[in-house]
Order: structure tokens, then sequence, then C-alpha cells
């Protein structure tokens, strides 16, 4: 048997990294420039990440403009949109301290992605022996990109649907090629969708249930051999240490959640403060064959929004309490979400990027120890690998 962990994908930017980001965009600085602050950002994040212990790392995304608009710009401020998009999109979530992030509007077909998550695999690769993890957009949270209502003239739904579900799968399959050995598809669209906010129309659209089908759409191009090392990341949101659905019951999410074909989640759950009802939900709900996967989950032990860092212990005890509900074989642990998952995050609550940024390192640490631990207890081993 084996205890899997492994992170969920960003770390915070170095304020360098985010100062030289935002004079990009105001024209302050040049493409060579900003790229090495990138590169330095990224050769400090591989080598840190490996001081971690951790049998799995990232680059910690420091090359993308965030986990969802990666794949058509090159910055938050909309530099290197595509062409058939515009800044004027509607939110994709309103976070519990006020502010919102906005996605673009497609504005005519057809759609492609003009960046793959397989770049940074790509860049990262040469730099690192340890095998590497990389987060992926899921289809689901990109689907908000054509209109609500309406039809783009010349360019229907479905025709979107289908090239977004063609652009999903060759960004998984080149991440892989490119040398990452698990990519997980970032979710956090499955709670929001749930909650219902007059702020944010999409959010009443009831848009779960097709969420879910068009992951599977994705899924289902892959064998389970495939399968088994592409998974699938839930939370509540983490942005300026805020969150945007934390109030949704995951009694509502994850009898729904587990009906995806991922052969693996990651579940935000020390943040959570019923966790062992959710353990509960998770060992009830957790599918024993799912399209010829056995799935697997990931806790969250980690709150990335919290600048306390977890000790060991507490990390061993989060899951040998999980272990009372789901099979030890099928159990790992993980961090709650993506420590910036933007690329322009200023982390109020830890006093500055640079200062969460040492927090992050010091939490994955306890997460790898804590893991070993009870790892330990329960006769198991620590590894990345899962699957059949």
């Amino acid at each position: 048997m084996t205890f899997r962990t492994e992170p969920v994908g960003s770390l915070p930017r170095p304020a360098r990294l985010q100062s030289a980001l935002i004079d990009f965009d105001g024209g302050l600085v040049d493409a060579d420039e900003l790229q090495a602050e990138q590169d330095a950002a990224v050769i400090d994040s591989l080598e840190r990440f490996a001081a971690t212990g951790s049998p799995l790392i990232t680059d910690g995304e420091q090359r993308a403009s965030s986990f969802a608009t990666y794949p058509f710009a090159d910055t938050l401020g909309g530099a290197g949109l595509s062409e058939n998009l515009s800044l004027d999109g509607q939110y994709f979530a309103i976070f519990e301290d006020g502010h919102h992030r906005q996605l673009p509007r497609l504005t005519a077909g057809p759609f492609r992605y003009r960046g793959y998550a397989a770049d940074n695999v790509s860049a990262a690769r040469p730099l690192t022996g340890l095998p590497l993890k990389q987060a992926a957009i899921a289809p689901s949270l990109l689907s908000l990109l054509y209109p609500l209502d309406g039809q783009l003239d010349g360019y229907s739904r479905e025709q979107f649907l289908d090239d977004l579900v063609d652009e999903c799968e060759r960004d998984i399959r080149l991440t892989f090629a490119a040398g990452a050995t698990r990519v997980s598809l970032d979710f956090t669209e499955g709670r929001l969708a749930l909650r219902n906010d007059a702020r944010n129309p999409w959010t009443g659209r009831k848009l779960l249930g097709d969420f879910i089908e068009l992951n599977n759409r994705v899924f289902d191009r892959f064998s389970h051999e495939e399968r088994s090392n592409i998974g699938l990341h839930t939370c509540p949101g983490s942005d300026f240490d805020s969150a945007h659905s934390a109030d949704v019951d995951y009694a509502q999410l994850l009898p729904e959640l587990f009906q995806l074909n991922a052969g693996y989640f990651l579940v935000q759950l020390a943040s959570e403060p019923e966790r062992e009802r959710v353990y509960e939900l998770i060992g009830t709900n957790l599918r024993d064959e799912a399209d010829g996967v056995e799935q697997q989950v990931l806790i969250g032990v980690t709150n990335p929004k919290d600048p306390r860092i977890e000790t060991a212990d507490e990390v061993s005890a989060q899951l040998l309490a999980a272990a009372q509900f789901i099979p030890a074989d099928r159990l790992g642990s993980t961090d709650d979400c993506g420590f910036s998952p933007f690329s322009i995050d200023d982390k109020p609550r830890h006093g500055s990027p640079d200062a969460a940024r040492e927090i992050a390192f010091a939490k994955i640490t306890a997460r790898v120890r804590g893991t070993e631990r009870a790892a330990e207890a329960l006769g198991n081993r620590v590894d990345w690998q899962g699957g059949l």
C-alpha cells in the first residue's frame, strides 16, 4: 500500500516578479526583463520545493497568469490576450472579502488555446531530476467564456464545447509528453456552482451537472491507465487569502463530484470546520470502479489562506482520522488549494508575497513529514504513485 502526497500547483510569486508583471502591463519593462524574473522564480521554486522532501514537485506556476487564464493570456492585465476574446466577460467569482475575478468574453470562433500547461513543464523539466506535477484548467470553467444566453454568429455553443474538449485533451497530453508525471484539473467552480450568488448570474444556472458531463467528456478520451495519473482538484477558492464558496455544504457537492471519472481527487479539508463528517461523505461516495479506475483521494491537510504553519503531528492526525472512513490504500495528502492561483496576490493575511512564499514551503515540509508519520503509523509508505 502507498500513502500519496502531492501539491495542488501554485506558489506565491515573489514580490519582484509581481512588480515586473505589473510593470510589463504598464510598458515599464520589456519581455526579456519579465522573463528574467520568471526564470529566477522558477529556479528558486524548484530548488526549495526539492528541499521540502516532497516526492513530487512543481514550478509553482511562476510563468502562468493564473490557473484559469494561462491558455489565452500572458498576464492578468490582458497582455497576449487571444484575438477573439475581450476582457469584459462575466465574473468568475466574487470572494468573501468583496473582491472579484473576471473572465474574458469569447467574441468569435473557433476557440483555441494559445498557451498550454505543458509550456511550464517543458521549461522546468531540464532544471530538476525529480518527478513533476502540473495543474491544468478544467473545461467546465472555460465554458463560461461563451455568452450565457444566445449564440455567437457562425459559432454555436455545441461547436465551442467540442473545440474546448479537444483543447483540454491536447493540454493534458502535451503536459505528459513534456515530462509531467501527474496532471490534475482545477475544478474550483464545482462548489461555486452551488452557491447561487445573485451578484454572479452563472452561479444560479444549476450548472454543476453540465460541468460534470463536460469534464467527463475529457476523461473519457483517456484510458484507465492514463486516468490513474489524471486528477481533479476542488476547493472553495483561494485568492488574497479569501474564499468564494466555503459556505456551500460539501454534502451538496461530493456525491456529484465522484461521478467524475478522474483517477484521483484533491479535496480541500484542512480549513473545513466539520472534517470528520466530510471524511465520512468521501468514504461513502468514493467509487471502487469509475470506468476502469479505483478512485483515490488526497485530502487537504494545510491551509494556504492561513499563515499559521501546521505541525507534522497535526497533519498526521488529520490523515489518521480520515483513515477511519477512507481506505488507507486509497488515501493521501495535499494542500487545500494552490498557494496563489492568480499571479498578482499580495497575500494580506501573510504580510507580503515573500513572507507567504516562506510560509508555503514550511507548510509543504510539514505536509510531507506529517504524511510520513501517518504512513508509518498505518504501516504504509509515502509515494506519489497511484492507480492500478
